[in-house]
């Protein structure tokens, strides 16, 4: 079990300081066209006929995100107000959700239709090993059972966030190329690296689900061939 966690710890350690090391690399970078990371996304939305999401500014770093239920659009300061490659990539990535929201992405709307369960399924994972050890009431093949199922949904939410994001990412980069922000080739160079390193977070929350999943699924597959 101890191979696993430093493995899944390593490789989310790993995605993380890429994305960190991309984000500070860009956001030194000006864009040419001098729009703030609000005026990208105000835009955005507005070329494509939406007119019903607002577009909030936050302090926490990284933060940046787009809330379906309340049709918000999150930015952090640094991207609200930047003008930087990386705040321009950010913030059409998010837009990306809310036309993906606007246009009903199908895997966009599996996933928000996920959350719930999703919410059962990490609440499991995260109590129920403390539970079996501090009581010894659950036997073996209950805990193994109940823990590759709730592995599965989250590696499942996992692998239907991927289109959603990669999506959302191939919208930025076309739409900030076309409608004119980027100018050189080098500034749609260092949005692409921004996405591309944000995207391996969400491979690295893939690949750590699968594995936690396949090491509680394998040992009740061998029992059941036994």
């Amino acid at each position: 079990m101890l191979w696993i966690f430093l493995l899944t710890m390593a490789i989310a350690l790993l995605a993380q300081w890429q994305v960190r090391r991309m984000y500070a690399r860009y956001s030194r970078v000006p864009a040419a066209s001098g729009a703030t990371g609000r005026e990208v996304a105000q835009q955005i939305l507005s070329a494509a006929g939406i007119r019903n999401v607002s577009i909030v500014e936050h302090n926490a770093m990284l933060g940046d995100y787009y809330d379906p239920l309340h049709r918000r659009l999150v930015l952090s300061s640094a991207n609200y107000h930047g003008t930087s490659v990386a705040a321009l990539g950010i913030a059409a990535h998010e837009s990306g959700h809310a036309l993906q929201h606007h246009q009903a992405y199908a895997p966009l709307h599996w996933r928000m239709a996920a959350v719930q369960v999703t919410g059962v399924a990490s609440q499991v994972v995260t109590f129920l090993p403390l539970l079996g050890i501090a009581t010894g009431l659950l036997s073996t093949s209950f805990g193994l059972t109940a823990m590759a199922a709730a592995w599965g949904v989250l590696m499942l939410f996992n692998l239907v966030t991927l289109p959603v994001e990669f999506d959302a990412s191939r919208r930025a980069k076309v739409l900030l190329a076309q409608m004119g922000f980027l100018h050189e080739r080098e500034e749609e160079a260092g949005v692409a690296r921004v996405l591309n390193a944000a995207a391996l977070t969400y491979v690295a929350a893939f690949l750590t689900s699968l594995l936690y999943f396949l090491w509680y699924l394998l040992p009740l597959v061998a029992g059941q061939r036994r």
